[in-house]
């Protein structure tokens, strides 16, 4: 079941989507959908974490010191979008937030694709 990255990949997209879901109906001023949307978000937090975790124990052998980083990088990016639509709800500032959110994501992205079971677009 974890010999591929296609599970873990899947629920990162639709947890990106959800992320960005939740965020534009908060800005609308659409308070109960955002909610609704966050709290189905949550829940693919938990799947993206438990594939991650998962691709980690059957393949950490292969490299485990980058697999770890991009385990730990992956925990903050989690992390980030949580604490970025927390802040936004409570209207306080989230330039900081968003700037750690676009570097951990491209750091995990690229560690992803760079890893032996990713793909290799990098050469």
């Amino acid at each position: 079941m974890f010999e591929t990255t296609g599970l873990h990949i899947a629920s990162w997209v639709i947890g990106i989507i959800l992320f960005f879901a939740a965020y534009a109906l908060h800005k609308q001023g659409n308070a109960k959908g955002s909610k609704i949307t966050h709290m189905i978000l949550r829940l693919f937090y938990v799947f993206i974490i438990g594939t991650g975790a998962a691709l980690f124990i059957f393949h950490s052998s292969m490299d485990a010191a980058l697999y770890g980083v991009k385990f730990l990088l992956g925990i903050l990016v989690v992390g980030f979008m949580e604490m970025v639509l927390v802040r936004t709800k409570k209207g306080k500032p989230t330039q900081v937030l968003w700037i750690l959110l676009v570097l951990a994501l491209l750091g995990t992205i690229y560690l992803g694709f760079r890893l032996p079971i990713g793909y290799n677009f990098f050469g």
